[in-house]
């Protein structure tokens, strides 16, 4: 009989002798193989021959920061900003904590902005787009004309008052035409007359379910029931209410036709 220790041995001068035979023709199969080709990817600088070549890359890196700034776009120069704030309200309002989420509250604002915005958009397209990338109109042209019809919905649902605060803190004199307002007062003007018609709406949205929360807090004081919240027993008057009045789709029409 073998020694535990004689066994061990052995099957060790087995194992090297394995990977000693068996290593060399696994390495020349390896290295026998076609190397698979890797592609290179040179990235130069050098000079153009013409104006044009610098003129049509400093426009395409102009056209990647202006994708780059869309959300902002979207959000300060369309309807996005009343929508998600009247929404916002609306679920305070109701008392229901996180119900709807967030995602539901931002998608529903967004598809709500491009149902406003369409017509918008779709004149955009027609004016600017279409011809310019049918090379009809050069890219200042474009931009002008594309330009157009944003300008005349911001100024559409625009307070004067705030286009003025703003065209007189930049000393501007109030311009004849609508045209000649400047672009850098029309933004902050129209998110700052946005911000303004949310809140009004927010304020109006919370009465009815104010009202309600009054009259459980009155009557629950009546009864002597002072540990019992009167959140909680008016959410469920508070949410059959809108229920009964239809009130999503009250809400939803009031913002799409309050943008003329």
């Amino acid at each position: 009989m073998y020694s535990s220790k004689t066994k061990i041995g052995v099957l060790s001068a087995l194992l090297i002798y394995a990977l000693a035979v068996f290593l060399p023709g696994a390495a020349s199969v390896a290295y026998a193989q076609p190397a698979i080709p890797i592609p290179e990817i040179n990235l130069q600088i050098g000079t153009g021959e013409e104006p044009e070549q610098l003129v049509g890359t400093l426009r395409l890196l102009l056209i990647l920061a202006v994708l780059s700034l869309a959300p902002a776009f979207i959000i300060l120069m369309t309807s996005f900003t009343r929508m998600v704030i009247v929404l916002g309200f609306l679920r305070n309002a109701l008392g229901t904590q996180q119900i709807p989420p967030n995602q539901i509250i931002i998608g529903l604002a967004l598809f709500l902005t491009f149902f406003v915005m369409q017509p918008v958009f779709s004149q955009i397209h027609t004016e600017a787009l279409t011809p310019y990338l049918a090379e009809e109109i050069d890219f200042t042209e474009a931009l002008s004309r594309g330009e157009q019809p944003l300008r005349e919905f911001m100024l559409n649902n625009t307070r004067e008052a705030d286009l003025m605060l703003f065209l007189q803190m930049a000393r501007i004199d109030t311009p004849v035409e609508r045209d000649d307002v400047p672009f850098r007062a029309v933004v902050p003007a129209f998110v700052l007359s946005e911000l303004k018609t949310a809140f009004q709406i927010g304020f109006l949205l919370f009465v009815p379910f104010l009202i309600i929360d009054m009259i459980v807090s009155s009557i629950l004081m009546s009864m002597g029931m002072f540990m019992l919240p009167p959140v909680i027993v008016s959410l469920p008057f508070k949410i059959l209410l809108f229920v009964l009045v239809d009130g999503w789709s009250l809400v939803i029409r009031s913002l799409v036709e309050g943008y003329a």
